[in-house]
């Protein structure tokens, strides 16, 4: 029942206008900034040989468009989450996934992998441009992977989050600022906390920028690893007990 919730939630999402614009308006703005990242990077390639741990096409090509990316991650997950539940709140279809025999786990996990298909589909296409360099540069396959895990990491806890925010309202333009506003929030928190002592290591820890970062650089921890996971973990929990209550009062 979970992958058949996602597959409907999938074609949903690749049949909507909106999720074809979001995706084609996210590769060409990833696109441009490749393109003159690898220009940059022709620029200061003569500068660089020589130098001893000179930065290579990763770190000067690949690790920046992933910054660019958990950027876009941030700002395109709230519009692709935002009508998981809300929008069938408000056409009030909820009631008739409540009279089936779908439990709240199955509904959850199914509209999540749903999302996160296609979130991950984006981050996929995103981390083909750096991987086209390897054929003709020296690139480090082992911090592209990790940029890439960083990615799909982030996806998976801002879909997780943005779900749980869409079960609270009818509006799918309040789940959509919510969601924003809370991942904004959270992600700034690292720099919050530069000026802080006692609470910055909380902060930090609490930053998904801190996270990413550090998967970006190549660096496996699994410190990082955990976040992500109790932070998707912590929503989807949050989202199960919220239909479980609607269904109660119901």
């Amino acid at each position: 029942m979970i992958f058949t919730i996602a597959a409907r939630e999938w074609r949903s999402l690749f049949s909507s206008p909106l999720a074809w614009t979001l995706l084609a308006v996210a590769q060409g703005l990833l696109a441009w900034i490749f393109l003159l990242l690898v220009q940059d990077f022709r620029h200061l390639q003569g500068r660089l040989v020589g130098l001893e741990n000179a930065p290579g096409v990763t770190d000067l090509v690949a690790a920046p468009l992933f910054r660019v990316a958990a950027w876009g991650l941030l700002i395109l997950t709230p519009l692709l989450t935002m009508r998981l539940f809300s929008e069938e709140r408000r056409a009030r279809t909820l009631d008739l996934l409540f009279s089936a025999p779908i439990g709240a786990p199955a509904m959850v996990f199914g509209k999540y992998l749903g999302v996160l298909g296609f979130l991950w589909a984006t981050v996929v296409l995103a981390g083909l441009m750096p991987l086209a360099l390897g054929f003709g540069t020296s690139l480090d396959f082992g911090k592209w992977f990790a940029g890439l895990l960083g990615l799909a990491l982030l996806a998976a806890s801002f879909a997780a989050a943005g779900l749980y925010l869409s079960t609270l309202t009818a509006q799918p333009v309040v789940a959509a600022t919510t969601t924003l506003g809370l991942l904004l929030a959270l992600w700034i928190m690292d720099a919050a906390s530069a000026g802080q002592e006692k609470a910055s290591n909380l902060f930090a820890y609490l930053s998904p920028a801190r996270h990413c970062d550090a998967l970006l650089l190549g660096l496996f921890n699994s410190t990082d690893m955990a976040y992500y996971l109790l932070f998707s973990a912590l929503f989807l929990g949050l989202a199960i007990r919220r239909l479980d209550d609607m269904r109660l009062r119901d």
